[in-house]
């Protein structure tokens, strides 16, 4: 069961469907038709578009009723034909919607002018909006979207009208030009809080103007108001050939820009004029790369063949998972597969480790983009022949999510419990600069895909044999210079089923807590990345080369005054073990890297702790 459209939207990433109007255009209905009748005169044809949309991924489904209204209805002679139009239209979209997709019932703007500029008076302005938006209530939408409008006096008295008469959420939209204004010279900053003001759940824009000046616009409305924005463009501007309207832009340049309309701050999502199922399934992908579409639970049963399978509890998953669920403090070291094909030496130092009392092994996947022997084939080795549990990095890069699927089947399969999902660095930055990378899912996304195998299905929702088990860890950035977005997809992370999170390496302890207080909402175990400097130049090439690290300047300063390489070297495993020391009262374990290869490091920098 579906929660309320505006409780929902708190916690979720929103899509829209796309256009209807061009759908029937391109179906052969002539322009001239009254496209709001099709819903009582071919509604198995509404039906069929509403089912495409849903099918590629829309999480609302707006009624094909824009035009429904008494002034637009005379033109055709159905003024008397309101309510049946707009309570048909309502019907249709909620029979194909289901229990679990949301209805928008849509509602455009009046051909005629409020006064004084105009015959309209606003009392009457309010009962037309009030008389649509009643055959679209008792049809049974979950919202009212009033769309596409340029003059905010009407805008104020659509959403006054029906915000007195019902209690419904009501999410207004304008229209702007290329300029970013609204098409009477509004600026969006103006009219977005003034929406808001008379009453709106949720504002946005839409319409006339392709991605770029809608996201110029979002970024000037996201100024001003806190409340969650819509954003629907154009696909581009049309052109005419042949006597057709033709849109230019493409299905994958909207995926690009929904992640920009999200990281700009955008949180619904949508297609107007020139989009079509293609593009809302593009845009679907480009949502579930950064969030999950739904909140998956973490014990859930699964029903197979009659019988219900309980999926396996986080603290069942692995030794690595048992210990931290009992407090007790993990400790970890990171050893990057070889450039060839022998595994000798990995092995040889995770029986060092073992015997140490390391509890497991971190195998990163691919890291900086540099060509080396699959993380999957060596945690296998690892694990099978030193004897110790293995935290399998998996990256998104390199596989599309078929691959993925396959690769963490088998994974888990050959006994992989944990495992460390990230996004994975670009190719360009690695050894085949012109590969190219795939990216289906972000860490996010894939996340999701990982949770729903634990759940015992594949991303269709078909039941699979049996439910993964993997304990399910991702990476997250404590210094990261764009703070307030990193912590969102933190959040998501966890949303998506994170268990556990790793930090990038942590060299400055303040910085480190600030970040520790801004999560505490979110409550997962983190286990902290530890570097043991060797040199200056390694503290450079940190700072400098690796993604996500930071040195601050004090640390630097201490290890460029070292006077000989022996020095240097001490002295950085001090710092290490010092971060350790000063945070082991605020994270589950440890995470320790191992310069050059060199086992001596991560062991001189944990032998406190083991």
């Amino acid at each position: 069961m579906r929660l309320p459209f505006t409780e929902y939207i708190k916690d979720n990433l929103v899509l829209f469907d796309g256009a209807i109007g061009t759908q029937l255009y391109n179906k052969g209905i002539f322009i001239n038709t009254c496209y709001d009748e099709l819903n009582i005169t071919r509604p198995k044809l509404i039906s069929e578009i509403h089912q495409t949309y849903m099918e590629a991924g829309a999480d609302v489904l707006e009624t094909n009723t824009f035009g429904a209204n008494r002034l637009k209805l005379q033109k055709h002679g159905l003024e008397d034909k309101i309510y049946e139009i707009n309570n048909g239209g309502a019907k249709l979209a909620r029979e194909v919607a289901g229990e679990n997709i949301y209805v928008a019932g849509s509602i455009g703007p009046l051909n005629l002018r409020l006064e004084p500029w105009g015959p309209l008076a606003e009392v009457e302005a309010r009962e037309i909006f009030v008389e649509q938006a009643k055959g679209l209530i008792d049809g049974g939408v979950d919202l009212i979207i009033l769309e596409t409008f340029s003059d905010l006096h009407l805008v104020q008295q659509a959403i006054i009208g029906i915000k007195e008469e019902f209690d419904i959420p009501v999410l207004a939209s304008m229209t702007i030009g290329n300029d970013g204004n609204s098409l009477f010279g509004t600026p969006p900053e103006l009219f977005a809080p003034k929406m808001i003001q008379w009453g709106a759940d949720v504002i946005g824009i839409n319409c006339s103007v392709g991605p770029k000046p809608m996201l110029d616009a979002l970024e000037k409305m996201t100024e001003v108001v806190n409340v969650p924005i819509s954003i629907m463009p154009n696909a581009g501007t049309p052109v005419n050939v042949e006597g057709r309207n033709i849109y230019l832009s493409t299905a994958d340049y909207f995926a690009e820009y929904t992640r920009r309309f999200i990281q700009a701050g955008a949180g619904i999502v949508g297609g107007c004029c020139g989009t079509d199922p293609s593009f809302i399934k593009e845009m679907r992908k480009a949502i579930q790369s950064i969030q999950p579409r739904k909140i998956i639970q973490r014990n859930i049963q699964v029903k197979t063949e009659g019988k219900i399978i309980q999926a396996i509890p986080t603290c069942e998953k692995s030794s690595f998972a048992q210990k931290i669920c009992k407090g007790e403090f993990v400790t970890s070291v990171e050893i990057v597969p070889p450039r060839g094909t022998d595994p000798t030496k990995p092995i040889e130092q995770s029986k060092l480790f073992k015997e140490a009392g390391v509890d497991a092994i971190n195998i990163p996947d691919g890291p900086r983009a540099l060509s080396r022997m699959g993380a999957s084939y060596l945690s296998l080795l690892i694990q099978q022949q030193a004897n110790i549990e293995v935290i399998q990095h998996y990256a998104c890069r390199d596989r599309n999510l078929l691959g993925m699927v396959g690769d963490l089947l088998g994974a888990y399969a050959t006994g992989i419990k944990n495992i460390l999902l990230i996004t994975g660095d670009p190719p360009k930055m690695g050894t085949y600069p012109d590969a190219t990378a795939v990216f289906d899912v972000d860490s996010i996304g894939l996340t999701n895909v990982v949770n729903y195998l634990n759940s015992g299905s594949d991303l269709g929702g078909n039941p699979i044999d049996k439910p993964t088990g993997f304990y399910i860890g991702v990476g997250v950035n404590p210094g990261a210079i764009d703070m307030d977005y990193e912590i969102r997809r933190f959040e998501w992370k966890v949303k998506a089923g994170a268990e556990y999170a790793i930090t990038q390496p942590v060299f400055d302890n303040e910085l480190f807590f600030q970040f520790m207080k801004r999560i505490e909402h979110v409550k997962i175990p983190i286990i902290a990345g530890v570097w043991p400097l060797v040199s200056a130049r390694n503290a450079e090439f940190m700072n400098n080369e690796v993604p996500g690290a930071s040195v601050p300047d004090s640390i630097m300063n201490r290890m460029n005054a070292t006077k000989s390489k022996e020095e240097a070297r001490e002295l950085g495993m001090e710092i290490a073990r010092d971060t350790i020391r000063e945070l082991k009262g605020d994270i589950a374990g440890v995470q320790v890297s191992m310069p050059f290869g060199k086992s001596k490091y991560p062991l001189d920098v944990l032998k406190e702790v083991l």
